[in-house]
């Protein structure tokens, strides 16, 4: 299994990864993106069973280039691997002797709609090439939302089957303690679609602090930035928060908004069709280009302790269901498919497979 070590993915790939390998797997996970913290390297030698695999190409400027190409297939030749489990298409095209799972946390065409109102500009028509040769050489594509799923239809036709597997956390990385007067943000908040400059404009109209946390974070003008911060930390900061705030303009499906929810944040989110359908009856949800509305739902939810509380004991109940035992069960399910072999199941997970086929005409 590959993994990008920053962001979400990270988090996400670890999580099914221990939960992979509590089912009786073995897991070599390829580490590609970046040098490793020592933090990410402490987290995954805590899993049995996990191999980690760092990619010493990409400290450098090969990141995406043909040296990590090449040490990803030698090292799928030297693991002999029964399934390649791909977060992300960059290097779906590399020869491996396994049939392939590509998990797309991101489809830049749906971005650029989404955030910029605009088709994908021409500088990144090279890049959509890559992204649709290596959908070409799936077998099995995996979507976190079934609006992420019909994006990638839309924008890319598929031959292989695309299933929804909805992301999972393990709820016990998160904490809940007493909730403190303030609201947080968090992931990477450099990233226009998470609307970090809609954050910044409502810090001076709120009667609590804003706090937050990721790259980008120490940017915003008005909020108090802290940066990136280990997950320990992030899980710290999230158990005192009362109100999780994200209007994001675009999210495939929104891992930091499923910590928040398990940490029992209040959530005032961005009204888009994914938030819509990960979070409906669970959030509160506004128009992400209109600070003035952010601002009154934020402050409503501040003024309004009986709402408040309500709203994090909706997020939190709701969160259940996006559990790192149902997502593994859900990877499980199509990787028993691919090899016709019953694969263990961990326990709590059967019943919650969150894994069905889309259609082009949906």
């Amino acid at each position: 299994m590959t993994t990008d070590v920053s962001g979400g993915v990270w988090t996400l790939a670890l999580d099914l990864a221990r939960g992979l390998c509590a089912s009786g797997s073995t897991v070599v996970l390829a580490a590609l993106g970046g040098p490793l913290r020592t933090a990410q390297r402490l987290d995954a030698a805590r899993i049995r069973g996990l191999s980690l695999a760092d990619c010493p190409w990409l400290a450098g400027h090969d990141a995406g280039g043909t040296g990590a190409a090449a040490w990803l297939q030698a090292l799928a030749a030297d693991c002999a691997p029964d399934v390649v489990h791909l977060h992300g298409v960059a290097h779906a095209g590399v020869s491996v002797p396994a049939p392939v799972v590509v998990t797309m946390h991101a489809s830049p065409a749906s971005w650029f709609r989404d955030v910029r109102r605009a088709p994908l500009p021409a500088s990144w028509h090279r890049h959509e090439q890559t992204v649709k040769q290596g959908l070409a050489c799936a077998r099995v594509i995996v979507a976190s939302t079934r609006v992420m799923a019909l994006n990638l239809l839309r924008d890319y036709a598929p031959t292989a089957p695309v299933l929804v597997v909805a992301n999972g956390r393990d709820a016990s990385a998160c904490q809940t303690a007493v909730k403190e007067p303030f609201v947080f943000t968090s992931g990477r908040l450099s990233d226009e679609a998470r609307n970090g400059v809609a954050v910044a404009a409502i810090a001076p109209h709120l009667s609590w602090p804003i706090y937050a946390a990721g790259e980008g974070s120490e940017g915003l003008a008005g909020v108090h930035g802290l940066g990136f911060l280990p997950t320990p930390d992030l899980a710290a900061w999230l158990g005192r928060a009362s109100i999780f705030v994200l209007p994001a303009t675009h999210e495939p499906f929104g891992l930091s908004v499923l910590e928040a929810a398990l940490s029992g944040c209040a959530l005032v989110l961005g009204d888009i069709p994914s938030l819509r359908e990960t979070w409906d009856g669970a959030a509160c949800f506004v128009d992400p280009a209109s600070p003035a509305a952010l601002a009154a739902a934020v402050q409503s939810l501040i003024s309004d302790e009986p709402r408040r509380l309500d709203l994090q004991a909706r997020a939190a109940a709701h969160a259940q269901r996006y559990s790192a035992a149902a997502m593994t069960t859900a990877y499980l399910a199509i990787y028993e498919q691919l090899l016709g072999v019953p694969l263990a199941v961990p326990a709590g997970g059967r019943g919650h497979i969150a894994c069905s086929p889309v259609d082009i005409e949906a």
